[in-house]
């Protein structure tokens, strides 16, 4: 495996790619990624890999233009090098929440990034909770769509009291997410009835389901600006929940999120390395697990043609 597999990391998370390859035994491929003087990106493969077996790993996060046509550049320089299979991991896909048209003269733009991948050189894909699971459908290459909610849910059993705690889906949308989250902890669930209106401006309305006297699991597949969170927070806190403890895949955190969240009354937000949290948004109420693992015997699995099946469960 250590002579046909390679795997580059763009600037996104480069923490991740390291981890990934350290699981795997392997050192991670060198790259030379700069700007010309007119800011043109320029991308450069620095080692072999003619008939290799190639993964680059890049989350598309802020600023995400950039990180995707660097993504978009890495993959076209690899197939130029005569790489054997070129997979485009994407452990965040943000353009996912762009699955529909939904307002006049838009663009579906979900499908518009996944048709693009394809065009500069991407085999298949690797990616991770999907915002709308439908997006996996847009590809024209094989996709391995993975999940977090076994590893989140793993560190809740092994850290909570469950015996008084209800799963929470903050809309009506999340909740085939959420009844995964249920059912692997056994536990009942609960829907919040919220409208959107705007962007960044949520109302709620009721609790559908039993939540006074109970610790509520609240799971999102990702937390940008907070607004959604901290509305559900209240909502659960005025229904009498005892406590609230929120899960999500994707660690965003826009602006000033982590600050509101931790005056939100909320006890601790759990989420992965999908994307890269600096140190200015950590936080004592943050807890970041590690995807790495997962990601690593995905990659293994897919470099030897075995099943990936059995890591959806």
């Amino acid at each position: 495996m250590r002579d046909q597999l390679r795997i580059f990391a763009g600037n996104s998370n480069a923490e991740l790619a390291q981890e990934i390859c350290d699981h795997l035994d392997i050192p991670l491929g060198r790259l030379n990624i700069t700007h010309f003087s007119n800011d043109n990106l320029f991308v450069q493969v620095l080692e072999n890999v003619r008939e290799r077996d190639c993964f680059v790993v890049q989350s598309f996060t802020a600023p995400v233009s950039d990180h995707i046509l660097e993504l978009m550049i890495t993959l076209d320089a690899l197939r130029s090098a005569s790489a054997r299979r070129i997979t485009a991991v994407i452990p965040y896909y943000s353009y996912a929440r762009s699955d529909k048209k939904d307002a006049p003269r838009i663009s579906i733009t979900g499908r518009l990034i996944a048709d693009l991948l394809h065009t500069a050189g991407a085999n298949r894909a690797l990616t991770m909770d999907l915002h709308a699971p439908q997006v996996h459908g847009f590809f024209s290459v094989p996709v391995d769509h993975l999940t977090a909610i076994p590893i989140i849910t793993d560190y809740v059993k092994e850290n909570y009291d469950l015996k008084r705690a209800v799963a929470v889906a903050a809309d009506a949308g999340g909740a085939k997410r959420v009844g995964r989250v249920a059912s692997r902890l056994g536990l009942p669930m609960a829907i919040i009835d919220k409208r959107r209106i705007g962007d960044n401006n949520v109302h709620q309305g009721f609790v559908v389901g039993e939540v006074e006297g109970r610790t509520a699991l609240v799971f999102e597949d990702e937390i940008a600006t907070g607004g959604t969170m901290i509305s559900t927070i209240r909502t659960l806190l005025a229904a009498g929940a005892n406590g609230v403890i929120a899960g999500a895949t994707h660690p965003i955190l826009c602006g000033n999120a982590v600050e509101k969240l931790e005056a939100s009354g909320l006890a601790e937000l759990i989420v992965t390395n999908t994307c890269h949290v600096p140190p200015s948004k950590q936080s004592s109420k943050l807890k970041v697990l590690s995807v790495a693992p997962l990601m690593a015997e995905a990659i293994r699995r897919i470099h030897t043609g075995e099943s990936v099946g059995a890591l959806f469960t």
